[in-house]
Order: C-alpha cells, then structure tokens, then sequence
C-alpha cells in the first residue's frame, strides 16, 4: 500500500514539474517578447482556467476552515510566480515518494 502511495506521489511530483516547465517557458517566452521580466502568478492562471473554481475554494476555505487560511496565507501564495509553486510542490511530492536506498554493510 505504501509503495503504491509512494508510487502516485512520485507521478504527480513528475506532472507537476512538467506543468512548471511549460509555464516557466511560456513566461521567458512572454519576457522576450514584452523585452521586461514577466512572471504570469498562479492566482492569475487559476483565474484564467477556472474562475468558478478559484471563487468556489475561496468561499469554502473562509467559511469551512478559517479566513486567516485565506485571506494573508493563501492570497500571498497566489501572487507567487506559477512556475514556482508547480515546481516547489513538485519536488515536495517526489521527496516524499522518493525510494528509500537500501543499506548496505560494508567491512573494513
């Protein structure tokens, strides 16, 4: 069961880095042609792809868990770069589905 677990985390942290790397491309693609750093933030992107479903997580998180969780903690992870987000949660789930190496024992 725990390997199967581990197995899932490793496949989403490999799609979640493959999402960084295409919007990380699409924002040196629009740096280039604006000629200015340009960075799209994820609560942009959200909003773009899915408007009913960045409102509908608001209401429920305000109302269901608390509205501190929303409005300083999660507002300010929205405004982060979207590339940055998908790649730190990436790698944090392939930490966490990462093989342990087995120990070996050597004699001297």
């Amino acid at each position: 069961m725990i390997s199967i677990l581990k197995f899932l985390l490793r496949v989403l942290g490999f799609g979640l880095l493959a999402i960084a790397i295409v919007v990380g491309i699409a924002d040196a693609s629009r740096s280039i042609a604006e000629s200015q750093i340009m960075f799209k933030p994820l609560g942009q992107l959200w909003f773009e792809m899915s408007p009913e479903t960045l409102n509908l997580s608001q209401a429920v998180i305000q109302r269901y868990v608390h509205p501190i969780v929303w409005d300083p903690m999660l507002q300010t992870v929205l405004t982060w770069p979207a590339w940055a987000v998908f790649a730190g949660v990436g790698v944090l789930f392939l930490l966490m589905g990462a093989r342990r190496q087995k120990r070996r024992f050597r004699y001297a």
